[in-house]
């Protein structure tokens, strides 16, 4: 049994506290937030960014640069990891662009004595970000809470899906950047499938593809859902004024906690596009998982 945890990679983070190993982590990436007290941990990952990036189109243009000339956007301080003498180091090999990359971080852990059990997760799909609980749980010998986290987790979903069974899906176009835009791909539109939705920028499982706001509003969407990779709803918020007039009704969420990172969160994520989808006398009004954005007179969300 695992004992001591290096997560670097967010949603595993979360992953490992809801199967409560919280008490077990030893490291985290410098973007692992939550749950706040995993903030007290030793951060073992940098981001390379230039530090002039600050907006969606510097950060966007910062990063291809970067993929154009083979620079690692992150960093991995491998000392201050073999210090922290881990029995076990989770990472991800999905996206290099949200995360550290998986061989930046086996670079690292060869070089402890000795290396330490590496696993790598690449969930692309809802399914699989679920399946994904069960591999962290048994890396770590804790299986039944594994079984657990994951039927609590699909219990959500189906609760979701028979509520919404029979209605009219909503078409929805998910934005995953703004500056430009970019469609939101992987589980994303399986999120929005579950919750009533049909995303029309993308096929379920697909990467994320750039395109154009004409594109965005030439899909015909009834809903825009703002979701910029790893922002908060306030930060969308901040950002949603630059976004043109479009005709459909358009939403922003805290991306960063319920729709970017690949944990349980995911079906949080589900439930609020269920109540912006299909909104139900007696919902709680948006709080601070998600909110409406004002838009210029004259564009109203079409058929609802």
């Amino acid at each position: 049994m695992a004992q001591r945890i290096a997560s670097l990679l967010p949603s595993v983070t979360e992953i490992a506290c809801a199967l409560g190993l919280g008490d077990r982590l030893v490291a985290r990436s410098h973007e692992c937030d939550y749950p706040p007290q995993v903030e007290n941990l030793p951060a073992v990952t940098a981001g390379r960014l230039p530090p002039d990036a600050v907006t969606q189109a510097q950060v966007d243009q910062a990063v291809t640069e970067a993929a154009a000339s083979g620079e690692a956007l992150y960093e991995v301080d491998g000392a201050l990891l073999a210090s922290l003498a881990p029995d076990l180091v989770l990472t991800q090999s999905l996206c290099d662009v949200c995360a550290v990359d998986e061989d930046l971080v086996r670079r690292a852990v060869r070089h402890m004595d000795p290396p330490p059990p590496l696993v790598s997760l690449a969930p692309g799909r809802l399914d699989e970000v679920i399946a994904s609980v069960g591999d962290v749980a048994h890396a770590a010998g804790v299986p039944e809470a594994g079984d657990r986290l994951i039927a609590q987790l699909a219990a959500r979903l189906d609760a979701v899906r028979a509520r919404v069974a029979g209605r009219t899906p909503v078409r929805v176009a998910a934005v995953e950047w703004l500056d430009p835009p970019w469609s939101a791909g992987h589980w994303v539109p399986d999120q929005v499938a579950a919750a009533g939705g049909e995303e029309v920028l993308i096929a379920p499982g697909a990467r994320s593809a750039r395109m154009t706001w004409d594109q965005v509003a030439a899909a015909r969407p009834d809903v825009v859902v703002l979701m910029p990779c790893g922002l908060s709803l306030a930060q969308v918020m901040d950002l949603a004024g630059e976004v043109p007039p479009l005709p459909a009704r358009v939403a922003a969420v805290d991306a960063s906690g319920l729709f970017s990172r690949p944990g349980p969160r995911l079906v949080d994520g589900v439930e609020v596009l269920e109540a912006i989808l299909h909104p139900q006398p007696g919902d709680a009004p948006p709080g601070d998982a998600w909110a409406w954005v004002d838009q210029p007179s004259g564009y109203t969300r079409k058929g609802r």
